[in-house]
């Protein structure tokens, strides 16, 4: 859907407010079309980051699995060798 929308649930440290948001306003974003809203939008379109950060968090808080947390650094020099592979080295 959005390349910029990070996984973020199993990782240590477990995913911070800031990440959730960052990740809730990319996809509100991506659903409505606008980089930045219009003053008459603003209103409604804070409303939804706001309401999809909660969603969110009350998701990653409510999940349960029994793989090892992820190492943040280990997955983006995966990230990053996936990206070399697929476009070459810059």
């Amino acid at each position: 859907m959005c390349r910029n929308i990070r996984n973020l649930y199993n990782f240590k440290p477990p995913a911070t407010d800031e990440e959730i948001h960052a990740s809730s306003l990319q996809f509100v974003r991506k659903l409505s079309g606008f980089n930045r809203p219009s003053r008459t939008n603003e209103e409604a379109f804070n409303r939804a980051v706001e309401a999809v950060s909660h969603a969110a968090r009350e998701l990653i808080d409510s999940l349960v699995t029994t793989a090892p947390p992820r190492d943040r650094e280990v997955e983006a020099a995966k990230a990053r060798a996936r990206s070399a592979a697929r476009f070459g080295a810059a």
